[in-house]
Parts: C-alpha cells; sequence; structure tokens
C-alpha cells in the first residue's frame, strides 16, 4: 500500500498529466446528466452520448419519457447495451420524480440511489457534477488505477476502494481526483495495454513494476 507521501506524489502527477479532466458525458441540466449516467452502465461514454443527441432534442423532462409507450423508449435507446431494463429503469425513475420530487433532481445522494437505475457511483456523479458536492465515484477506471497503484488492495469490493480514497484524498480534492482518475485509466493506464514506461508513476506502481519486469524477461 502506498503511504500518504506517495499518494501525493500520485495525485500531483495525474493532475498534471490530466488538469481539466471532466465529465464526457454530453448534458445540459441534472436530469439529462442522471439519464446519461444511467445508460453509461456498461457502455462507453462516446455511445451514450450519440443516443443522446437525438434522445435529449425528443425528451426534455421526465413527462415526455412516460407519455411514450416503453417500446419506443427501448427502440429510441436499442444501441446501448442492457436498453430494455435501461428503458424499463428511466420510466420508473421519471414516474418517481414527478410524484416525490415535483419532477426536480434530488440534490442529496440519499435520495438519488433510490431512483431506479441510479446507484451509488450514479448518485456520486450526479452529486458532484451537477451539484458540486464533494463525491468520489469508482467506476471501473478509478477502480483499476486505485488497485494497480497501491492506493487500495486487490480484494477490496467498490465501496472499500471509495471509502479508502476518502480517507486519502483530502475532501476538497474528492471530484477532480475523481475525474482525473477516470481519465487517467482511460487514456493511459489502459486495462489491457497500460503504458508503463511511459509513466510518471513507475516508480511507486506495483503493478507497473511487475509488468516491466516481465518485459525484461521476455
Amino acid at each position: 500500500m502506498l503511504n500518504k507521501k506517495q499518494v501525493r506524489f500520485c495525485l500531483d502527477e495525474i493532475g498534471e498529466m490530466f488538469p481539466d479532466a471532466d465529465c464526457e458525458l454530453n448534458h445540459n441540466n441534472p436530469f439529462e446528466l442522471v439519464i446519461a449516467v444511467l445508460l453509461s452502465a456498461q457502455c462507453t461514454d462516446v455511445l451514450v452520448n450519440k443516443v443522446t443527441k437525438d434522445l435529449f432534442k425528443k425528451y426534455k423532462t421526465p413527462e415526455d419519457y412516460l407519455v411514450v409507450p416503453l417500446e419506443e423508449l427501448q427502440h429510441d435507446i436499442k444501441s446501448i447495451g442492457l436498453y430494455r431494463n435501461k428503458a424499463k429503469n428511466i420510466q420508473k425513475l421519471c414516474k418517481v420524480l414527478i410524484d416525490e420530487y415535483d419532477g426536480e433532481v434530488p440534490r442529496s445522494k440519499e435520495d438519488l440511489v433510490k431512483l431506479a437505475g441510479v446507484g451509488r457511483k450514479t448518485a456520486n456523479v450526479v452529486a458532484s457534477v451537477a451539484f458540486g458536492e464533494p463525491a468520489i465515484a469508482v467506476d471501473t477506471h478509478v477502480e483499476r488505477v486505485s488497485k494497480r497503484l497501491g492506493i487500495c488492495r486487490w480484494k477490496d469490493s467498490v465501496l472499500e476502494v471509495e471509502e479508502t480514497l476518502m480517507r486519502k484524498v483530502p475532501k476538497e480534492e474528492w471530484s477532480v481526483t475523481h475525474h482525473r482518475l477516470i481519465f487517467f485509466g482511460r487514456y493511459h493506464c489502459k486495462a489491457r495495454n497500460p503504458e508503463c514506461p511511459e509513466c510518471p508513476l513507475l516508480e511507486v506502481c506495483r503493478e507497473g513494476q511487475k509488468r516491466m519486469k516481465k518485459r525484461e524477461a521476455m
């Protein structure tokens, strides 16, 4: 496990690599962000943005999603994985927004996770991006990077990774760190071909050092 000084080194280096990291899901308001993040489960942001380009022109309010048959909504998002379940959750979510929140997206994470299709990760993204609340959303990139570097343990659950990062990262840096870790994992420390030889974190990265030793041995 990295010590406090090493974690700080990693955060600073990643910050220099991706100083402008931010949410890459296109949206104009908290409601569109909730829909976009829901659609992004097991799907790339690029594909979601292609779908929401037309989707957000057709559906602008929770009511809009409820006046069409489920089959029509499923057809509108058919290019996205798990589209059947996602369409059902979108309509359930919209009904709750209308019935319990006057059609507005709630600000608290406790209320957000009660919405259909919204888990802890989605709630953290919405709280952070839409409402400016400090949060660390652990997606596949954040989890992979945190474990490879040794900030967290390999056996840690997603919740444990989040809790560890919340302890080791200053609260005022939670949101920006979330985005920077995503960019680092998406564009540099990739799942299959991480760029270890050019990585400024190699001196503290246990996984990178193992990979480099294997390369040298070949």
